[in-house]
């Protein structure tokens, strides 16, 4: 299970390289729809994304390793990525719900071709407003604006 979830203020490079395994592993469990180049294209940009964001929140398992994390910017998640051992067990709805409250989330922005994220976030009561033939980095990738 997990011992907790905190509000990262030291971004230390172990933390880094560790959140990038539950990324990269996340990403290749959810998202069916990139190519592994395509997935090793992305990978580059995500430790800055990382640096960036001005709240990463990470949950923590017992053994002090991360399960799973989420990044907001503003009102909106911009990232949440589960270890794939994780998924189903109701972490993403407490990482969630632990954004909402402290920092009132209202916008997420998931993949079209993701149905378990659109669901997910659905079942969190966000709506579908918006759509996008491109993903933020112009590739034909629909995405899909969702609020509460």
């Amino acid at each position: 299970m997990y011992q907790e979830i905190t509000e990262i203020t030291d971004r230390t490079p172990q933390l880094m390289h560790q959140l990038l395994e539950v990324w990269e592993r996340s990403v290749r469990a959810t998202h069916l729809f990139l190519s592994a180049d395509e997935v090793a294209e992305i990978k580059p940009y995500v430790p800055q994304a990382l640096r960036e964001i001005p709240h990463l929140v990470v949950a923590w398992r017992a053994d002090g390793a991360p399960a799973g994390f989420l990044g907001v910017d503003g009102r909106k998640l911009e990232m949440l990525f589960l270890a794939p051992e994780e998924r189903g067990k109701g972490l993403g709805r407490k990482l969630v719900q632990y954004g909402m409250e402290r920092f009132d989330i209202r916008e997420v922005t998931v993949n079209e071709q993701n149905p378990q994220a659109r669901g997910f976030y659905e079942h969190m009561g966000f709506c579908v407003c918006q759509r996008s033939e491109l993903d933020e980095q112009g590739r034909p990738y629909p995405i899909l604006k969702m609020r509460l």
